[in-house]
């Protein structure tokens, strides 16, 4: 069956001029106060707000396409943002902040890390960091929560076992990458399951089948290189503070919706906390507070990516994209093979993986239901994609993270970055050697309903 083209917007490259206004603004200024003028003491990269691109990028689609007044450009920013999909992310960032929170200043995270450093054997010292760092970042639901925790153990390990740190600080970096990919309480995983409407356990497979093979061989050449034995020393842990986030992690294993184990987690942490006083009442709530406002900037880069992709859709640019991908791209594999472009170009320009899902998000969806492509592979190709990209470029927050708490440059981590680069890998195999073949092109009826009501709407407006 052939897709209904009744009522689609032509296709218009113009329209995408909005994403090229931000990554003129966002990616040329980080360029040029990271290498070309650098500011001591400042990442080039978080000069500029990513917020204020976005707005200067969002005034730009709204100033496009004369044939709609403001008001009409406004109801289509309005339609984009009340989507279910965006409402569902936001409220999950807003749960999701202030369980990072709590569980932070509760000394969660400490005590995790510590814990399972103090049950790993010296002869296991580096692979044991991959595998700790992994356990940490699917527990936290963060990548750089993780480097910040155990980037200054690894140095310490580094510098006993006369080993290199740029090595064993890409070595922690690549579990963070591969707990975050995997975390069901991960920006990403958030932003790629609801941006494509799928359960999060479904991608949660996906994903597994895709990094599991990635992480083994990672480990297997950390192996093969020598492992030095070496004495770790003793970490300060306590044992209550650390078990809530491991039942936080069988609860998200096991398939408990995401708001119950975020709210569950953020209680049982407030308990733990008051049990073992490293919280009173008034810290317990500012903490909450602090991590609710780290998300403000995540939701409201949500609400502005949904309305520029609203009015950019309704222009033609989402059909400008599909139409290059039909002219280059044949097949259901070579559809997959342009979302997982599109991921890499949008990643590597905002140097952030969460923005980068929320911009693709929409647009995969549509080349998703051209190539007849299951929401779950979608989701799961944007988040790996994301963290690929993410986890190799040297400015991005990971690497500049590491960097400065090891004292090295994030360019001397990159030859080290065996986890990226073997899950990139794995990315590329997974989709050539998809079992599917072609699939003839269709609209799902949900789709062909919205379009038709869409059409209604118009016509009456």
């Amino acid at each position: 069956m052939e897709p209904n083209t009744t009522n689609k917007p032509k296709a218009n490259g113009k329209a995408l001029l909005p994403i090229l206004v931000f990554l003129v603004l966002y990616l040329g200024i980080g360029i040029f106060f990271e290498y070309i003028r650098p500011i001591e003491g400042q990442m080039g990269f978080y000069i500029m707000s990513v917020v204020l691109a976005f707005t200067i990028a969002w005034i730009t689609a709204m100033a496009q396409d004369r044939k709609r007044n403001f008001d009409q450009k406004i109801h289509l920013c309005a339609k984009g943002i009340g989507d279910d999909n965006i409402t569902i992310m936001i409220f999950i960032f807003l749960f999701a902040g202030m369980f990072g929170g709590i569980a932070k200043a509760a000394g969660g995270a400490a005590s995790t890390a510590n814990f399972l450093l103090e049950l790993l054997p010296g002869s296991m010292a580096v692979p044991g960091m991959f595998i700790i760092a992994s356990l940490i970042s699917m527990s936290m639901g963060t990548s750089v929560g993780t480097v910040t925790v155990l980037v200054p153990v690894a140095v310490s390990l580094a510098e006993s076992a006369g080993l290199s740190i740029p090595y064993c600080a890409g070595i922690v970096l690549g579990g963070a990458m591969f707990g975050d990919n995997l975390s069901f309480i991960s920006d990403t995983t958030i932003a790629a399951t609801k941006t494509q409407g799928v359960e999060m356990k479904d991608k949660f497979k996906t994903n597994f089948l895709i990094a599991l093979p990635a992480a083994i061989l990672t480990l297997i050449i950390i192996f093969a290189l020598g492992n030095r034995p070496t004495e770790l020393g003793s970490f300060d842990y306590n044992i209550w503070q650390a078990i809530p986030y491991f039942i936080v992690l069988i609860a998200a294993l096991l398939g408990v919706n995401v708001f119950f184990v975020l709210g569950g987690g953020t209680v049982l942490f407030l308990a733990v906390g008051l049990f073992t006083k490293s919280l009173t009442f008034t810290t317990a709530l500012t903490a909450m507070g602090d991590g609710l406002s780290g998300m403000f900037e995540t939701i409201i880069v949500t609400l502005l990516v949904a309305s520029i992709g609203a009015l950019m859709k309704a222009n033609g640019g989402f059909e400008a994209i599909l139409s290059l991908i039909h002219k280059t791209a044949k097949g259901r594999k070579g559809g997959m093979f342009g979302i997982a472009a599109l991921t890499g170009i949008l990643d590597i320009a905002t140097a952030n993986n969460t923005v980068t899902i929320v911009l693709a998000g929409p647009i995969a969806k549509d080349i998703s239901n051209e190539y007849g492509i299951e929401p779950k592979k979608t989701a799961s190709i944007l988040d790996t994609v994301s963290c690929v990209f993410q986890g190799i470029i040297p400015y991005g927050a990971q690497l500049l993270v590491a960097a400065g708490l090891a004292g090295i440059s994030s360019v001397s981590m990159m030859p080290y970055l065996y986890y990226p680069y073997l899950l990139g890998i794995a990315v590329i195999g997974s989709i050539l050697l998809d079992g599917r073949g072609k699939k003839k092109i269709t609209v799902p009826a949900e789709t062909a309903a919205e379009a038709a009501a869409e059409a209604v709407e118009e016509t009456a407006e």
